[in-house]
């Protein structure tokens, strides 16, 4: 027995279990208290279907902490899901590689602003464009501007721009120079643009050519709101996607967890911050 133990790698009772037939095979791994966890996670997958398990584990670990329960580990959280189906798929996508030269990230607040545009077509064909200012330590959405059926302009990204200064100092200019981040389109390299962001205490900086992967804070916004907004809600006509715009930033600044804040929200973030 010990030779054949021995030869296929396992212990020795393990192998005289299994020749006795004793052995209970273990099955998959279970807790008592899965049972009252998962109506709660089927909630948050519901309510947000593109939220993988850590995003679901820091809502309800969120919700939990207000209440006064025990924190969840995320792995258990992930168990769950798997057992129920509510995973989501795995990206299996080719990437090309890309050399990324630039620094976008900070280490504070209000030291650099990026900005970035992105459209998509409303269910009866019409077209929506919006442009918005993030920042680029906190990720908040300072400010943003969206019309229907029309490019951005210069004249649009001036009004965001001055929202943002706005929001951020309750004044008109910045106490401190601000890099504001943004692509080479003609709405943020015109002259006009460029001379009011310097009246702003604003410093327009410009990616290089071809190069979006140099404005990366923006881009993983865009693609956050494509995923967690535009394609799982209703967008029946441009009317009633402007007005749901609004929801959507605000939605993203006060309950969106992010990675790189620890799982806390970018209001969350900066209220903990402040404190």
């Amino acid at each position: 027995m010990k030779t054949v133990a021995d030869t296929l790698g396992v212990s020795r009772s393990n192998l005289a279990e299994r020749v006795k037939g004793i052995s209970k095979s273990r099955g998959p791994y279970h807790k008592a208290q899965d049972d009252e966890l998962l109506p709660d996670i089927r909630r948050f997958v519901d309510q947000r279907p593109t939220y993988g398990y850590r995003r679901i584990a820091a809502l309800l670990n969120r919700e939990r902490q207000s209440t006064g329960l025990a924190a969840v580990n995320r792995k258990r959280v992930h168990r769950i899901m798997a057992a129920n189906a509510m995973l989501l798929q795995k990206h299996t996508a080719m990437r090309k590689g890309r050399v990324h030269d630039g620094k976008v990230m900070v280490m504070r607040s209000n030291l650099r602003w990026c900005s970035d545009g992105l459209e998509f077509t409303c269910w009866n064909g019409e077209v929506v464009r919006v442009a918005f200012i993030i920042d680029a330590f906190d990720r908040e959405i300072i400010s943003w501007v969206a019309v229907a059926n029309a490019g951005i302009s210069g004249s649009n990204v001036r009004d965001m721009m001055l929202e943002a200064v706005e929001k951020r100092f309750r004044v008109t200019r910045a106490p401190t120079a601000i890099e504001h981040l943004s692509d080479n389109g003609s709405a943020y390299t015109a002259r006009d643009t460029r001379l009011f962001a310097q009246a702003l205490n604003l410093i327009p900086c410009f990616t290089p050519v071809a190069s979006p992967q140099s404005n990366g804070m923006s881009e993983a916004f865009v693609k956050t709101l494509k995923r967690d907004y535009i394609r799982i809600l209703p967008l029946p006509d441009a009317e009633t996607v402007l007005r749901q715009i609004d929801g959507w930033i605000e939605d993203y600044n006060e309950i969106h967890p992010h990675s790189a804040l620890k799982m806390a929200s970018p209001r969350q973030f900066i209220k903990a911050l402040s404190q």
